[in-house]
């Protein structure tokens, strides 16, 4: 455990930086009169800018420059309001891809993108793209967290298709960024263009992707001064319906709200959702859950997944907390039932301060307040009523600090509190970041220190947790190794999500990649990895696992991939039994399994994947084999079609089934799971999207009738007489689910969209596990169905576009 203070006492570890080609620099003048961006480059800021030329080829191959036939010419002017770009990307105009697309979906579609890092740190990007259809992409990216397109904001573009290619211009309000406007004289930007029917990418200033980030190849701008950016201060106001049908019971809501974003300084900004709307979030996609851990769900809610980067420092931030299912199930008397339990929790509100300073100082605060949260017990006998507090009254905060240096690393502390009103539990988790990189981008070193606080009725409860990693982090061979730590006590789920505590295991990591094509290979990567686990306390051996895989793409566009996992001799899972010190052991797991998708760019595209998993142990009958393969259909450039089908058999899976007492009960089972997907989406331009999805999920659990206690040895036995039959419920379970998901967004005018969403769902749970497929299914549509429609309507203001009204009518 030790080991995890070493890296952040590593400040040091900066080697002298080898001498490096000399950045492209592009200079810019101010415009007396803003480009109209319409996409026809006749305006005369355009005139007399420079010319960023030159592009290089960076995928597949490095070093390949551009061609009279297929250069690019990008020019750059500003004024106070923004910045303006223009791009004549050359091409046969008979070979562009511009498949239309939703906002931030890449899709089948040539791209150019602009990146622009007002602090020119190398590791704060703000990226914009355009695609040959005309759509829109926008992301801020970080070393740390990679490209976070679940980031907004409103940009204006426009696209032309012409006899010799295609013309993008882009206008980048200054709201759109974070900068020092008494600091300018030198941002960082690159440009980036995509031929998507080779896969090809370019880029204004050459990158080297053997080593290093991305950001650590920026040209420069220079020629930026006396900018009076605006005031940073949107409204979105919005109204929204949602009228909601189930068995017989017809509600109907209308909600009004605001979102706000403020620019406090030029660097810092205010996010508020000052009366959230989390209507039209998406179906999750429900499994059947039989292991020992929580099934858990993507964030659909567009405040909580758009500039998080900061607060997901240390992995503390797991945003489905905030506005979750209750943390408490009721008390209840022996003559009493819960008749209505709240399935989440309500959000009054949430607020989100972030920003970075010109030297690297990150700083960020989130804070968010839960609305209380009763059940509803019934006297079975008197039919009485009452109402008990499962949530109470709840506040959600957090604060970060990170510092970034050398253009490749960072510390930082992050700190995250929930307070819970009353006596129910409170909760304070403190984490220490570092991420350290030599100057010459070669070795890195990253760890982290945590501590966990919990405010119970017992008193307070400590635990810690840490990890150390160290890497080669350049050329074609890499290696690393790794520690985690977790003790007993270590416990950060009331705003963060980690499955299991009580570990201290140990992993090396040693792999190989291409960066340029050969023979039918335009990249291929393979690994091969070792862990080691142990139990923290007791300091006990708990597995052993190693394996290799391997992928890659060939010249075809086809990609592939494989993976053969082992895990030797017995393994000891202290998880699945449920029950303080006891284990399961298994013995001699092996698993194999691979992928193979098809070049997307055709018409039809395929993909599939099939695997098998088994154990090599006396006694045992176990087998897992699963498989999945589905096409893409893309009819023209509006119209797209895909389907997916998986199947996964497990034959013999000795699990947990309950406990009898003191006696952990296990049962061997044959399981079966079932998906399927269909997703169509008709974009009729790059504002005008109507999709749908559908989705039907089908698990059975069918026990033999058998079933074993397990022994303090990790083994079970069979005869001490438990059956289905004598265990308090059924084991056997039938789970289906269906989701049905119609949508059609508008954008109508800049950041405006309405939204109309018609869903149903239907959701069936049984033990008649030996109903075959379409049985369930006939039973899954004999239940009441539950059917919402759906309307939001949102507006975009520009506090300076209200306050150029007034004054024209001064």
């Amino acid at each position: 455990m030790k080991l995890s203070f070493f890296p952040l006492l590593l400040i040091a570890f900066c080697f002298n930086a080898n001498a490096q080609e000399p950045k492209k620099q592009l200079q810019i003048q101010r415009t007396q009169e803003a480009p109209k961006i319409d996409g026809v480059l006749d305006d005369a800021a355009w005139a007399t800018a420079k010319e960023a030329v030159g592009f290089t080829q960076f995928r597949p191959n490095m070093g390949v420059t551009d061609t009279e036939e297929n250069k690019t010419v990008v020019k750059m002017t500003y004024d106070n309001s923004a910045l303006y770009i223009s791009a004549h990307l050359y091409d046969d105009p008979s070979k562009i891809s511009k498949q239309l697309s939703s906002r931030d979906n890449f899709g089948n579609s040539d791209f150019f993108g602009f990146i622009v890092n007002p602090n020119n740190d190398a590791q704060n990007d703000t990226e914009f793209f355009v695609f040959a259809s005309g759509t829109q992409a926008d992301a801020i990216a970080s070393p740390s967290v990679g490209e976070d397109f679940s980031w907004n904001s409103v940009w204006s573009s426009a696209v032309k298709i012409v006899d010799d290619g295609w013309i993008v211009e882009m206008k980048i309000p200054y709201r759109c960024l974070r900068f020092d406007n008494t600091n300018i004289e030198t941002w960082g930007i690159q440009f980036h263009r995509r031929f998507r029917r080779d896969e090809s990418q370019y880029t204004w200033n050459p990158i080297d992707v053997s080593k290093g980030n991305i950001g650590l190849y920026h040209g420069e701008l220079n020629g930026l001064s006396d900018i009076e950016p605006p005031t940073r201060l949107a409204f979105y106001p919005f109204i929204s319906t949602v009228q909601n049908s189930f068995d017989g019971v017809y509600e109907s809501n209308f909600n009004a709200g605001l979102d706000v974003k403020f620019g406090l300084t030029e660097n810092f900004t205010l996010d508020a959702t000052l009366i959230p709307d989390f209507s039209q979030a998406g179906f999750d996609n429900i499994t059947l859950n039989l292991g020992p851990f929580e099934q858990t769900f993507s964030e659909q809610r567009q405040f909580f997944t758009e500039g998080v980067d900061l607060f997901s420092k240390g992995n503390l931030f797991f945003s489905r907390r905030v506005g979750s299912a209750p943390i408490t199930d009721p008390v209840t008397s022996a003559n009493e039932e819960v008749v209505d339990y709240p399935e989440s929790v309500k959000v009054l509100n949430a607020i989100k301060v972030s920003g970075r300073t010109k030297k690297g100082l990150g700083l960020g605060f989130f804070n968010s307040f839960t609305e209380k949260a009763e059940a509803t017990i019934e006297n079975i006998d008197t039919k009485e009523k009452r109402n008990e507090v499962v949530e109470p009254f709840t506040n959600y905060n957090i604060i970060v600090a990170d510092q970034q240096f050398n253009g490749n690393s960072s510390i930082g502390i992050i700190n995250t509190n929930v307070t819970r009103e009353g006596s129910f539990r409170d909760a304070n988790v403190t984490a220490l970041t570092s991420s350290i990189m030599n100057k010459r981008n070669t070795y890195q070193v990253r760890g982290d220190l945590k501590m966990s606080n919990l405010n119970l009725e017992s008193g307070i409860e400590t635990g810690f947790s840490s990890f150390f990693a160290a890497r080669k982090a350049h050329g074609n061979f890499r290696y690393s190794i790794d520690h985690s730590y977790a003790d007993t006590k270590y416990d950060p789920n009331d705003l963060g999500l980690q499955f299991r505590n009580n570990y201290n295991d140990f992993g090396i990591d040693i792999n190989y990649r291409t960066f340029e094509p050969s023979g039918k290979w335009n990249r291929y990567f393979a690994n091969f990895y070792v862990n080691y686990t142990r139990l923290a306390n007791p300091s006990t051996f708990t597995g052993l696992g190693m394996g290799i895989s391997a992928n890659g793409s060939t010249k075809k566009l086809n990609e592939m991939g494989f993976n053969i996992n082992l895990r030797p001799g017995k393994q000891y899972d202290y998880f699945e039994p449920r029950k303080e010190g006891s284990f399961f052991i298994t013995e001699n797991g092996v698993n194999l399994n691979g992928w193979w998708r098809s070049n997307d760019n055709k018409k039809v595209a395929l993909s599939a994947n099939v695997g098998a998993e088994t154990l090599l142990e006396d006694g045992r009958d176990y087998f897992n084999y699963w498989f999945g393969f589905g096409p893409r259909f893309r009819f023209n450039d509006k119209f797209n079609l895909s389907y997916f089908f998986s199947r996964d058999h497990y034959l013999g899976n000795r699990g947990y089934v309950t406990q009898v007492g003191e006696d952990v009960i296990f049962g061997d089972r044959d399981r079966v799971e079932i998906e399927q997907t269909f997703n169509a989406s008709y974009n009729f331009n790059p504002k005008n999207t109507l999709s749908l999805t559908l989705r039907n999920y089908w698990g059975t659990v069918d026990y033999e009738d058998q079933l074993f206690s397990l022994q303090d040895n990790g083994r079970v036995t069979n005869t001490t007489g438990y059956t289905k039959s004598t265990i308090p419920n059924n084991p056997d379970i039938n789970f289906t689910t269906w989701n049905f998901d119609l949508s059609y967004s508008w954008q109508f005018a800049p950041g405006s969209f309405v939204t109309a969403l018609y869903r149903n769902q239907l959701f069936n749970f049984d033990n008649a596990a030996r109903d075959s497929y379409t049985q369930s299914i006939d039973t899954l549509f004999e239940k009441p169905i539950n059917h919402v429609f759906s309307v939001k309507l949102q507006y975009f203001l520009d506090y300076n576009q209200i306050s150029g009204l007034f004054k024209k009518n001064d």
